[in-house]
């Protein structure tokens, strides 16, 4: 799963992505381990803004993803997710460990209690995995836990989403480049705790050297709130080593209605 929100239970896959617009879930709006060149003599497309790699690059052996999302409807997220390869180079298939980190806050009108409600949200994760690499595609699945924690303004007896516990957690991404010119993405978590989910698919059309713009629809929510979002994104800005993704919407949320969403994710390798 991201990020990644209220975002996105989920990021890998999963900076996965993903801000709600009410009360929380989020994960970090789609991440996942990279999806460099598998054979030296072919470009690939990076999996995660579609940058052009035009060669293997085994020198780097983290990745590090951020992100922050806002919607119109009170609500303000961050994540940051790194990935590490275990035991071979990240440009080949192999084990994956991932840590993320994912904290915003949110507000929305209570209903049980006659006022607005502010409610503030922190969570950390610890997945391991495996990610399957091709010539022209990623795919990537983690098992493991985290810890969430929810607090509000004042006591609102209609949100059961309150308090500290921890969850069993699963995620998975995949990329593929089609064809030369097009890309797909795809991301979803889900987590026991407060039976938060977060997913994100997208698809995009190259329009210059490496960028792709296209649709995106991201799906999140757990045992107090639902929600999904439909925009566009811009993906495979570079500046330097970082590479973004841009992306912005319409959000529909059942506790807050109708809004609009922005996000901005980047990544770095090390």
């Amino acid at each position: 799963m991201a990020v990644v929100s209220r975002n996105h239970q989920r990021a890998p896959g999963n900076l996965c992505i993903l801000v709600c617009g009410c009360a929380a879930v989020f994960a970090t709006p789609a991440r996942a381990a990279d999806l460099p060149a598998p054979a030296p003599a072919a470009a690939s497309v990076d999996w995660y803004t579609g940058a052009q790699a035009q060669a293997v690059d085994d020198s780097w052996a983290v990745a590090v993803d951020g992100s922050t999302s806002i919607t119109s409807n009170s609500s303000a997220f961050g994540s940051v997710t790194v990935t590490t390869a275990l035991g071979s180079p990240p440009t080949v298939s192999g084990a994956r460990v991932r840590v993320e980190a994912v904290a915003g806050t949110y507000s929305y009108p209570g209903q049980g209690v006659g006022a607005r409600v502010t409610g503030y949200q922190q969570e950390g994760s610890l997945l391991t995995g495996y990610e399957w690499i091709w010539r022209e595609a990623a795919l990537a699945g983690y098992v493991g836990f985290n810890v969430r924690s929810n607090q509000l303004s004042i006591p609102d007896p209609g949100n059961p989403v309150v308090g500290t516990g921890v969850g069993l957690k699963v995620a998975g991404n995949f990329y593929a480049t089609p064809t030369d010119r097009t890309m797909v993405s795809a991301y979803g978590s889900y987590s026991t705790k407060f039976n938060a989910y977060y997913s994100r698919f997208r698809v995009g059309y190259m329009v210059a050297d490496g960028v792709y713009i296209g649709p995106e629809a991201l799906f999140l929510g757990d045992d107090f709130f639902r929600q999904y979002r439909v925009g566009a994104h811009l993906s495979g800005l570079s500046f330097g080593p970082v590479q973004m993704s841009l992306a912005a919407g319409y959000v529909r949320d059942r506790v807050q209605g109708t809004g609009y969403y922005s996000s901005i994710e980047a990544r770095a390798n090390f």
